[in-house]
């Protein structure tokens, strides 16, 4: 009988460090994007690539955009975030988000950032342009999903969840990008207010699901579903399927938020950040799960907006998905080896 054995964080190595992991499997690899280092303090390198051939051991592949190769005046050079490929008709399609900031926007970055989709024969390359910025205002997290039937759909965060239409070959989005879910949307669970973004879709057993992630007590993550891609989207359930809660890691969001008088327990595992996911083919050929596993560290980054280590980084987790009776469910997080039979 297979087995495959793992301990979270899959990574340790700070030069392999990222946030909001993405794997896709293509052949007998896996690979691999997500942000890049740095995420709060300045630009980062651009858009890297890494790949394993065990899900274990991961090594730097290319780089699909090096930001000090493009020019000054690129409106997508900026702070390349969860950036994430989707293969479809053949094609690889590549999502960023980015944009140029230039001296007037300050050191977040923030005013130009926005969605770029770029396609390329191979899944490193070489990516060339589409269209971008795929929408106005501030939009982050961009997400593909392509139906049965062919059809493409655009999913993304900012300020809440947003989604269209979208014609992969030109990058029009039908109607534009509409918002359809909001942190303090009525009826939402207290775990939702504080914010949430990372939105993405897959179809099982005829329905939709979206899974997101809410920064609010830590970062955990939830799932949406709807009977059509565009919705109407309800909680799969109100609790969150996966995550991790420390007060004292939000705390600061939390009293600038208004909703510091929430109440709840801290999660007993080391860490402080989970979520960000992406769903991709495991090892035993079933539905898993991977986001960023953020240790806890002991040497605060001064000036971050939020408590981020110097003697730790955001590193690679890797769980099962079990999905039974029309819902997912996740045993973790784990920190301690796991070993998976089939």
């Amino acid at each position: 009988m297979p087995d495959f054995s793992y301990t979270n964080p899959i990574t340790r190595d700070p030069a392999l460090a990222l946030r909001d992991h993405f794997i896709l499997k293509v052949g007998r690899q896996w690979f691999m994007t997500g942000t890049s280092m740095p995420v709060w303090t300045g630009s980062n390198p651009g858009v890297r690539l890494l790949v394993s051939d065990d899900l274990l051991n991961w090594e730097h592949h290319t780089w699909l955009i090096e930001a000090n190769k493009l020019p000054k005046n690129c409106l997508y050079k900026g702070r390349f975030w969860a950036s994430e490929i989707h293969r479809a008709h053949g094609k690889f399609w590549l999502t960023v988000n980015s944009g140029h900031h230039g001296p007037q926007h300050g050191d977040r970055m923030m005013d130009g950032h926005n969605l770029w989709l770029f396609v390329a024969d191979k899944i490193d390359g070489d990516y060339k342009p589409v269209r971008g910025p795929l929408s106005n205002g501030f939009k982050n997290d961009a997400n593909l999903f392509t139906d049965d039937d062919g059809q493409s759909y655009l999913y993304c965060s900012g300020g809440g969840l947003w989604q269209a239409k979208i014609d992969l070959a030109t990058g029009e989005l039908d109607g534009g990008l509409k918002k359809f879910c909001s942190p303090g949307g009525a009826g939402n669970p207290d775990w939702m207010i504080g914010g949430i973004e990372g939105p993405f879709v897959l179809k099982r057993g005829g329905i939709y699901f979206m899974f997101f992630s809410a920064w609010t007590r830590g970062y955990e993550i939830g799932v949406l579903r709807a009977p059509k891609p565009l919705g109407p989207w309800t909680l799969a359930d109100r609790e969150p399927v996966l995550g991790t809660r420390k007060r004292r890691h939000r705390e600061r969001q939390m009293r600038e938020g208004g909703y510091a008088h929430l109440e709840f327990a801290d999660t007993p595992d080391p860490f402080v950040e989970i979520g960000h996911n992406a769903v991709f083919e495991g090892p035993d050929g079933g539905d898993w799960i991977c986001c960023h596993y953020f240790l806890e560290g002991k040497q605060p980054i001064p000036g971050s907006p939020i408590p981020e280590y110097r003697d730790t980084a955001p590193q690679l987790g890797l769980e099962p998905l079990h999905f039974s009776n029309g819902k997912f469910s996740i045993s973790g997080p784990t920190w301690t080896e796991q070993v998976v039979k089939w």
